[in-house]
């Protein structure tokens, strides 16, 4: 009798490419062999601004933990009662058996902070993007979208029946033309603008104002993605649209709670009619497990924590000011960051160089996050250290970040020589 493996090919041409992608030699080899690789990395401990990789203390200057809850006592007790009094998960999705009272009071708090009549959760945050423009969309839509927007929402126009036009990041003489086009050759079709509110890699804030402007004129919906500026930016905490005082003139926001609300899973808020109809028309939503009940805990008590302190938002700009002033100062480029992400500017496209730049931060005791152009994570063929920061770290956290940067930057040269 035949055994099986001997009926099957020595090579599978599908993934012959795995086999190149980590073979001795590839950049991902040698970036591992060498110690420079710096994603995957085990953390053993964390407290807020302070983690730990190999028994090593590091200032964390690379969360996205902004109004630093995550290690709050109060946040974990609730988790914690959460979990003695509804179990570790819902075993179900919301359409069925995984709706608890804890969803339906976030959902309805969550509205009533944003403003809004009506808001859905979803499991993760990258689903909430991808959900809600598959389940608003249909065949005969077009989507206009931002060209440096999110993966998850790359991903929502992927899984949508609607066609997908990009306009050029931030230029909305492109999105105008875009538009116009869409109106000329087929009138019939819907329209959904849709673009991140802040900018995880560069830190910039949309241009709110000029997309609502055009969202009225071509009669097209908006839809921002705030994972990045609910709880960070506006009053209160309220988002970019808040920030420019155009709460009422976007029908959908989108955010994330593993940001600023310790967290994890997301949210849709919006007019009750669009939020029903995304609640029984997004298949993210209706085949996927509710989030658990610890987590929801923890977005309440996060949420209450944001409106009951606001210092921590004021304190969140006046770190993100600081750090931007003196990173500038010090020579470094940051682009035109206007959040608590500040993009710290390597050099061309190398990525051994950025990796190396990472690791000497890590031997001076901080943490930070490389990017380097792959797949899309940021564009124009540079690499960056994406630094961000939480309201609780202390000024001599700060100056040691800085500190640290001016070391290695100077180290690597990459320093402008007139500055420095």
């Amino acid at each position: 009798m035949t055994e099986l493996t001997d009926t099957l090919p020595t090579e599978i041409p599908l993934l012959e490419k795995t086999r190149a992608f980590a073979a001795p030699g590839a950049l991902l080899n040698e970036a591992k062999n060498s110690g420079l690789y710096p994603y995957f990395r085990a953390i053993s401990h964390n407290e807020g601004t302070r983690a730990f990789i190999d028994g090593q203390e590091l200032i964390m200057a690379g969360s996205n933990n902004y109004l630093g809850l995550t290690s709050d006592p109060r946040v974990k007790e609730a988790a914690t009662n959460a979990i003695a009094k509804y179990g570790t998960g819902c075993t179900g999705s919301r359409f069925l058996n995984g709706t608890l009272d804890l969803h339906l009071e976030l959902e309805e708090k969550l509205a009533a902070f944003m403003h809004k009549d009506a808001c859905i959760l979803f499991s993760t945050g990258y689903m909430t993007n991808m959900g809600a423009i598959q389940g608003i969309t249909s065949k005969s839509d077009i989507i206009f979208s931002d060209k440096d927007n999110h993966a998850c929402i790359v991903a929502g126009t992927q899984v949508s029946d609607a066609k997908c036009w990009r306009f050029r990041h931030f230029d909305m003489n492109h999105l105008r033309r875009l538009l116009q086009k869409a109106d000329l050759e087929q009138p019939e079709s819907d329209k959904l603008i849709v673009t991140d509110g802040v900018f995880s890699m560069s830190g910039r804030i949309a241009p709110v104002p000029e997309l609502v402007k055009l969202a009225k004129e071509f009669d097209a919906a908006l839809m921002l993605d705030d994972a990045h500026a609910v709880g960070v930016i506006g009053p209160g905490g309220r988002g970019s649209a808040a920030y420019f005082g155009l709460g009422d003139e976007v029908p959908m926001t989108t955010g994330t709670f593993s940001k600023s609300f310790a967290s994890l899973g997301g949210f849709v808020t919006g007019d009750t009619d669009v939020i029903e109809y995304i609640r029984h028309m997004s298949n993210a939503h209706i085949f996927s497990a509710s989030m658990p009940p610890s987590t929801v805990a923890t977005v309440l008590k996060c949420l209450e924590i944001l409106q009951e302190e606001p210092w921590r938002l004021n304190r969140l700009w006046e770190i993100s000011n600081y750090m931007r002033d003196g990173f500038r100062n010090a020579g470094f480029d940051v682009w035109n960051s206007q959040a608590p992400i500040i993009p710290v500017v390597i050099g061309e496209d190398d990525m051994l160089v950025a990796f190396e730049f990472w690791n000497d931060l890590l031997q001076e005791g901080v943490f930070v996050n490389p990017v380097v152009p792959w797949r899309g994570a940021v564009s124009g063929g540079l690499c960056i250290m994406r630094t961000s920061y939480m309201a609780t770290h202390t000024d001599e956290d700060l100056d040691t970040i800085l500190e640290a940067f001016y070391r290695v930057g100077r180290k690597h040269g990459i320093l402008n020589p007139h500055v420095e």
